[in-house]
């Protein structure tokens, strides 16, 4: 995993990072550019907040007559990272993957994350799991694999497990229109997108991150994207085991996530339920993992995508099981 030079950090940051020390005053993603080395998992700690972004500076028209109405930003039509993308998408989650039978996909809300996973694009079937670096992980045949995610993991090795419950959560956040997310950094600092997006840039400064300028106002995919990448260097499943919100078994739902932090740790997310008459339930699971790569659909022991949440444990193949007190959210 990424590891963190801060002595007061350290402890619990190397439950989760391997890499190269970022030198004082370095922002995060440039201290990744020469960090992207093979090995680790996650890094420093999250729990989202919602605050409540001041719109940007309104520019008037250069001439008397009013200009016309913008289009609405492409983020609000779903999946933006397709947008302009050599990434393409081959069918969604929920066509890939019926229920197997005596099972019916819970109901879930327009706009909500459920909703948002439930429609997750997917790469063509036959697709390879590769890593940051392009090469492959995971052949299409490995048992373990069901299907990736149509989806960038960047070219540093940043999008891990952690990492990958973060991107998801944030995609949708934009998505339906609620960009304000903050998260924080292992030591409790925030950071939130709002500050980022008017040129604010957090870097190390002594022994934690500070604020300090640097950037230009904007609101970007690119820049959305480029924050996501500095939030990915701080974050870790130490954190998000202790700062997301335990959850209920009997309330599990998409969006959730088992996370064991560690040195290393891991965290996977569940990404569609279904029920039986009985009360039985099944639901199907993703992962990034280490180094960062692909984020995948994983199947069952027994070959299937759905994983059976009726014992006292989850168990998937890439980590030890997950017990029902590791069930976490963000909002």
């Amino acid at each position: 995993m990424r590891t963190m030079w801060v002595s007061a950090l350290l402890a619990l940051a190397s439950a989760g990072c391997t890499t190269t020390s970022p030198s004082p005053g370095a922002t995060p993603a440039a201290t990744a550019a020469t960090a992207a080395t093979a090995g680790g998992g996650e890094a420093p700690a999250v729990a989202v907040t919602a605050t409540t972004p001041s719109p940007p500076p309104r520019v008037p028209p250069s001439s008397a007559t009013a200009a016309p109405a913008k289009a609405a930003p492409s983020w609000t039509r779903g999946y933006a990272w397709l947008d302009g993308s050599a990434i393409k998408s081959a069918g969604s989650l929920e066509a890939r993957f019926p229920t197997e039978p005596g099972f019916t996909r819970v109901k879930v809300e327009d706009g909500s994350f459920p909703a948002f996973l439930r429609t997750l694009p997917l790469a063509e079937p036959g697709a390879s799991v590769v890593s940051f670096r392009g090469a492959t992980i995971l052949a299409p045949d490995d048992p373990r694999l069901a299907a990736v995610v149509a989806i960038d993991v960047g070219d540093k090795d940043l999008q891990q497990c952690a990492d990958s419950v973060i991107r998801m959560h944030a995609e949708w956040r934009r998505a339906v229109g609620r960009g304000d997310v903050s998260y924080k950094s292992l030591s409790g600092f925030p950071m939130p997108y709002d500050r980022y997006r008017r040129g604010e840039r957090f870097v190390l400064a002594g022994k934690d991150l500070a604020w300090t300028g640097g950037g230009r106002p904007d609101d970007s995919r690119a820049t959305f994207r480029g924050y996501l990448d500095n939030v990915f260097m701080w974050a870790n499943t130490v954190g998000l085991a202790r700062d997301a919100a335990r959850v209920p078994r009997a309330d599990v739902r998409a969006g959730d996530f088992f996370v064991l932090g560690g040195a290393p740790g891991h965290a996977v997310m569940i990404l569609d339920v279904a029920v039986a008459e009985g009360g039985k339930k099944r639901a199907l699971i993703g992962q990034g993992y280490m180094p960062a790569q692909s984020f995948h659909v994983i199947r069952a022991a027994d070959g299937s995508p759905w994983f059976s949440l009726d014992g006292d444990e989850v168990k998937t193949p890439f980590w030890a099981p997950f017990p029902w007190d590791s069930l976490r959210r963000l909002d």
